[in-house]
């Protein structure tokens, strides 16, 4: 139970009505999760406008009412309070109601269209390596230690995480390590929050669905680095065209990771095969089990962060060597006569990443097979860019279904085919049942040969219809390989 003033702290009232002098039993924006003595912000949304729902809420138990606009209809007994921006204001509550958890934590956030997931995993990992607590918020799962929550969003909503923070805290976390989506920064869902440090991975095509264009997009991403305070760091990949740009108006302290121009935190590749890289990084040899030319900047932005938030270089560099594949990202099965390669690139630019990566590695003796879809509800303009760069870079590439959520999945199919130029056209297949098409593809592979199945990585579902069905790539093609599952 919070006082109404203290977690008023850094909100700024437009204006009031009724008492000030009241108790917070808890936050909430969703006004069927209202009780007693309950505060609800009506946030406007992209779907709906929370203040529809202030009577619901009241209706409910709730006491304080946060709002861009007073009802029409006013209750005698409940405080109103007008802000010019609910959903920032929403963060900004939820963070002084938890007693501000992020201020207690080394809060670093990642956001870029690739390897959110792969380096806020790599990081938990390293730092717990190092001796640390720590907790996760990610798209695979949020972790407090060993303890699993579940994940829902790429970026939770900000009761959740503060919610979520204040619990790592009490766990004694020194670390939290955070993916930032750039719905999340659009939508103000990480006000409030006290960050060590940002990471700029990449920018390339998507969610195009939502921010409309690529500046939108851009902007989103940008969000996140303007609103760091000076006392953080910004580390970015130097590589990427824009990699400078979302630094442009940061107050933080400015750090770059490259493998090909000059960088803070400078990377070469002198080996990669796929048992893993051999690097060499600030002229350090470092080996990793890790594959892959986007996973060697994924490691750079890994080592940067931990370097710039005061750990041991040599330490770092030595617990780099024992950090494990993320689940679902590049995920490596080896058969007695094939590999087969999980990867939840979902992009052109992922899928295009991975498929250079295996091409640069193999002997071109044997036949890439590659299985993918693309998700439905979801931009369709990156569809047949897909095709075109699955079919120019694969031996063989069967279509199926991803996640087509409310889609019909063979309208998405004939939009990735349409990217597909004709004289690559003997190479496809379209197999609309996902399970078909990965029992098709092992079955079409000779001795040697390799299988992608790209797409969903660490998802254990598939959504058709609004309804989430078991649905594991991983275990679908081991079966299938003839390999047994196992726990991992």
């Amino acid at each position: 139970m919070k006082k109404l003033k203290d977690i008023l702290a850094e909100v700024e009232v437009i204006n009031s009505l009724g008492s000030m002098d009241v108790k917070v039993a808890a936050i909430e924006f969703d006004s069927r999760k209202c009780a007693p003595k309950t505060l609800f912000v009506a946030v406007k949304g992209t779907q709906v406008d929370g203040h529809l729902f202030i009577p619901k809420s009241i209706e409910m138990g709730a006491t304080v009412i946060v709002c861009e606009n007073f009802p029409g209809t006013i209750h005698k007994d409940i405080t109103y309070l007008q802000v010019a921006n609910t959903s920032k204001t929403l963060g900004i509550l939820s963070s002084y109601f938890f007693d501000n958890p992020s201020q207690k934590l080394k809060l670093i956030g990642v956001t870029g269209t690739n390897g959110k997931t792969t380096i806020v995993s790599l990081l938990f990992s390293l730092v717990r390596q190092l001796g640390y607590k720590a907790g996760m918020l990610s798209t695979i799962e949020n972790k407090i230690e060993d303890s699993v929550i579940g994940s829902t969003h790429t970026t939770p909503d900000p009761v959740q995480i503060n919610n979520l923070m204040s619990k790592m805290v009490e766990e004694g976390c020194t670390y939290c390590l955070m993916e930032v989506s750039s719905h999340a920064a659009d939508q103000d869902r990480i006000a409030g929050l006290h960050f060590s440090g940002g990471i700029f991975t990449n920018l390339t095509h998507d969610h195009l669905d939502y921010h409309k264009t690529f500046d939108a997009y851009i902007t989103a991403k940008k969000k996140f680095f303007d609103n760091l305070p000076k006392e953080a760091f910004a580390l970015s990949n130097s590589d990427d065209k824009n990699g400078n740009v979302v630094l442009q108006n940061s107050k933080a302290s400015k750090y770059t990771y490259a493998l090909r121009k000059p960088a803070d935190f400078k990377g070469r590749i002198i080996e990669n095969q796929f048992e893993g890289l051999q690097l060499n990084i600030n002229n350090t040899d470092v080996w990793s089990k890790l594959v892959g030319e986007f996973n060697a900047y994924n490691i750079l932005a890994v080592f940067g962060a931990a370097i710039l938030s005061g750990e041991n270089e040599e330490e770092v560099l030595r617990e780099i060597s024992a950090l494990e594949i993320v689940n679902g990202r590049f995920d490596y099965i080896r058969s007695l006569t094939n590999i087969g390669i999980v990867d939840y690139a979902h992009t052109p630019d992922a899928l295009k990443n991975v498929l250079e990566t295996i091409n640069a590695i193999r002997t071109r003796n044997e036949t890439l097979i590659t299985i993918f879809g693309a998700g439905g509800d979801r931009d369709p303009e990156k569809r047949h860019k897909m095709g075109k760069v699955a079919a120019e870079l694969s031996d063989k590439i069967i279509i199926t279904s991803d996640n087509p959520r409310s889609e019909d999945p063979e309208m998405i199919i004939d939009q990735i085919k349409e990217g597909i130029e004709p004289q690559n056209s003997a190479k496809v297949l379209s197999i609309t049942n996902r399970k078909e098409a990965i029992k098709t593809g092992c079955m079409l592979a000779q001795p040697n040969d390799i299988i992608l199945l790209a797409g969903k990585g660490h998802e254990k579902y598939q959504e058709i219809k609004g309804v989430k069905y078991p649905f594991d790539d991983k275990k679908i093609l081991k079966e299938f390989l003839m390999i047994k599952p196992t726990n991992n």
